[in-house]
């Protein structure tokens, strides 16, 4: 016979275990009615405060009042689910067997304003705490500050989004036990594997939703936007008369088929004249060759327009010769494009091709394969045609590739070895942290040397930097061709990567670069979302920090190019007019 205390356990029917007590059970207070409608869970509520807390810890670049809120509602709706689950199985193997629980009032209800009243105390200290970090950061990087008073905003939509979040959650539970009713009903099917077949057939039905409407739709309706952005015209951007550039009367190109960004990278730098005065010596006309997506019918057809712009320009005749690979619009950073012109006097051809309509960041996530493709294909047949070109004449061939143009670039390459075979040089700038080579070259860096800012085999013949002082201060030999990757220590578009939702990087585990402040701790999915959320944000940062690397590009071009008889004064005078350049043409993107 059971003893009495277990009959009135048997007897008491089903409980419910997400809450530290039931609130049928407590009379009353209208604290008690209030906590029956949110139907919340004690754990939850605390392991969300926790995750929250760790949300307002530093990432790196500022963020905000607005983005830190819906990073921190995110942080605390996971931060929920934990504690719910920890919860429930607290009470499975421990509360339940014991007689004191659930806790007598007015414990309980003591307990609930405890829980309540120490998250939102805690919640408030660490947004004073996160408003000092945000300053911190920004004084790195030479960027407006945020105000603590301004920042306290960031509680109130973190708890909005959070509870949005929980809402669908629910929603999708009751559609589970709904599913799992009518089966039991109809077919007497347990309750374990009605519950099953609900939950398996909800979750088809999301994928379906979500990855065969939504994302697709999604796809689709960006792309069509940015279809017709590319029609528009920048409105400093002007016909070229000058046969060449690409869209002259002249070109096999024409004007109208370049795109937004073609026509953008066609009409802007300086010419003959100008870089003669900027240089002080007698300068080229420098030669620009672009294909848009309209210029011809597919790839294949815009490669060989491509080629005949390069034979008709005399790109072969040049000293150098640029490959681009560009990002996702077809976009080409001016700055660098004006940097290469500057150094070689305007004796350079730039060529690039556009390959989708859609922004890098969408391309990243939608379209890789199409950028690494695309890429591929332009560096092999330029280089194809290249090589026809007499070994003793024919110019230099480098490569040139920014955040997704990198890797681009990188897909014609199966390593550093079958780069400097085939091309003169590489400059690669804010590689994101997928690209396969810069991956490899990272693992495989030297020991002792930092993630942030590696050496590979002593330097010898790829190195890295995070700013101009480490270009000039490693030691030791740097054979030709050479490849370099320029890297800021705060860009999320190369240390953003899936791995940060439950691994510590080395990066974060070892001293900081200098404009990421040492604050900057890892926590699991917190600085996955964190730095996600930094992506957003990535170029709207000063010179030199983030994904916008400014005139940085220069010094990398240089070291990269070694132009005869360059000197740090030339690189000064250089760095002048580019910044007076982009002053006066406006705004890169």
């Amino acid at each position: 016979m059971a003893a009495p205390g277990q009959l009135r356990k048997r007897d008491a029917g089903p409980r419910v275990y997400p809450r530290l007590a039931d609130p049928a059970r407590l009379h009353g207070p209208v604290l008690d009615r209030v906590w029956r409608r949110l139907r919340l869970d004690f754990t939850g509520i605390a392991v969300a405060t926790l995750f929250f807390c760790w949300s307002l810890t530093p990432s790196l670049l500022p963020r905000d009042w607005l983005f830190q809120g819906l990073i921190g509602g995110i942080n605390a709706a996971i931060g929920y689910a934990v504690g719910v689950i920890l919860s429930r199985i607290a009470h499975r193997f421990f509360l339940d067997s014991r007689r004191w629980w659930p806790l007598p009032e007015p414990w309980c209800s003591g307990l609930r304003v405890f829980v309540v009243v120490c998250s939102v105390s805690v919640s408030v200290v660490m947004l004073v705490y996160s408003a000092g970090w945000q300053r911190e950061i920004a004084t790195l990087m030479d960027a407006e500050g945020t105000t603590t008073s301004g920042y306290i905003r960031t509680g109130g939509l973190s708890l909005v989004v959070a509870a949005a979040i929980v809402l669908v959650w629910r929603g999708l539970r009751e559609v589970v036990r709904w599913i799992a009713g009518r089966l039991i009903r109809a077919l007497r099917m347990s309750i374990p594997a009605a519950m099953m077949i609900g939950i398996a057939v909800v979750t088809v039905a999301l994928v379906l939703l979500v990855d065969g409407v939504l994302l697709r739709g999604a796809y689709a309706g960006t792309n069509q936007i940015f279809s017709l952005h590319n029609s528009t015209t920048w409105e400093g951007a002007k016909q070229p008369v000058a046969p060449e550039k690409s869209g002259s009367p002249q070109s096999h190109a024409p004007w109208d088929t370049l795109g937004y960004e073609g026509r953008s990278f066609v009409s802007r730098g300086l010419n003959a004249q100008e870089l003669t005065g900027a240089n002080g010596s007698l300068a080229l006309e420098p030669i620009r060759v672009y294909a848009g997506l309209e210029t011809a019918e597919d790839p294949e057809a815009r490669m060989d327009v491509l080629i005949d712009e390069l034979e008709r320009t005399g790109a072969f005749e040049r000293s150098v010769l640029v490959v681009i690979p560009t990002t996702g619009t077809g976009w080409v950073n001016p700055t660098a494009a004006q940097a290469i012109e500057l150094v070689h006097n305007g004796d350079s051809a730039l060529v690039a091709s556009q390959y989708s309509y859609l922004p890098s960041w969408v391309s990243f996530v939608a379209d890789r394969d199409k950028a690494a493709t695309a890429g591929k294909r332009l560096i092999d047949r330029v280089h194809e045609r290249w090589l026809q070109e007499p070994e003793a004449t024919r110019p230099k061939l480098m490569v040139y590739g920014e955040s997704l143009g990198s890797q681009a670039g990188e897909a014609a390459f199966d390593s550093v070895r079958d780069i400097r075979q085939t091309v003169d040089g590489v400059l690669w700038v804010g590689p994101p942290n997928s690209n396969r080579l810069w991956s490899q070259l990272i693992e495989r860096r030297d020991p002792g040397t930092r993630e942030v800012d590696p050496e590979y085999a002593g330097g010898l013949t790829v190195r890295f930097a995070t700013d101009a002082h480490d270009l000039h201060t490693t030691e030791g030999e740097w054979l030709s061709p050479r490849t370099l990757y320029l890297q800021n220590a705060s860009d999320p578009v190369v240390w953003w990567t899936p791995d940060l939702l439950f691994t510590r990087p080395d990066w974060l585990k070892e001293p900081p670069g200098d404009d990421r402040t040492a604050s900057m701790k890892w926590f699991p999915f917190v600085t996955f979302w964190q730095v996600s959320a930094d992506l957003t944000n990535a170029a709207g940062v000063p010179d030199g920090h983030g994904h916008n690397y400014g005139t940085f590009v220069l010094d990398g071009w240089i070291e990269v190019a070694q132009p005869e008889g360059w000197t740090p004064a030339d690189t000064e005078r250089v760095r002048t007019v580019l910044e007076v350049a982009r002053d006066s043409q406006g705004p890169e993107k």
